[in-house]
């Protein structure tokens, strides 16, 4: 038997707005924003809407498989031109994921240079090493917004 939808058109209304308000209040100075989903085809989807439905402006980075450290990827891409905020996604496809975590949390003040909220994407799995592997860096972490598959 089908659950009626009694919400929102879109189940995922509260965490998007959590995300555009955790943005918008963060504008202009640093903040270590997670996002939690497990799904990289349910993360597109979530993207799109929200380009379609909020106004903030950021920039997206996917990190590729080859990436050694966060912070350095970061600010090669940025080239020095800071965008309102940055959502990082693809965690998942880096071959030295542990390496990356381990070396994020040694040089965490290092972000403190980037003055604009910084939106990680990661999965349950990389939330735990997070954890684990760069605690300090994971404490900075302002919001924990998740998005899981919806099922009627």
């Amino acid at each position: 038997m089908k659950k009626s939808k009694v919400e929102h058109n879109n189940p995922y209304d509260r965490s998007l707005q959590t995300l555009a308000r955790a943005i918008t209040l963060s504008e202009g100075d640093f903040s270590l924003i997670l996002v939690r989903c497990n799904s990289p085809e349910l993360r597109e989807e979530i993207l799109q809407k929200f380009k379609a439905e909020y106004p903030v402006e950021y920039q997206e980075l996917a990190l590729e498989n080859f990436t050694d450290t966060l912070y350095s990827s970061i600010n090669q891409n940025l080239n020095n031109r800071f965008p309102k905020a940055l959502m990082v996604k693809s965690l998942e496809s880096v071959n030295t994921l542990d390496k990356v975590l381990t070396t994020a949390n040694l040089v965490r003040n290092n972000f403190l240079n980037f003055h604009f909220p910084l939106v990680l994407w990661v999965t349950d799995e990389i939330h735990k090493k997070l954890i684990r592997l760069a605690p300090d860096l994971q404490s900075w972490a302002s919001s924990g917004i998740s998005f899981e598959p919806k099922y009627a």
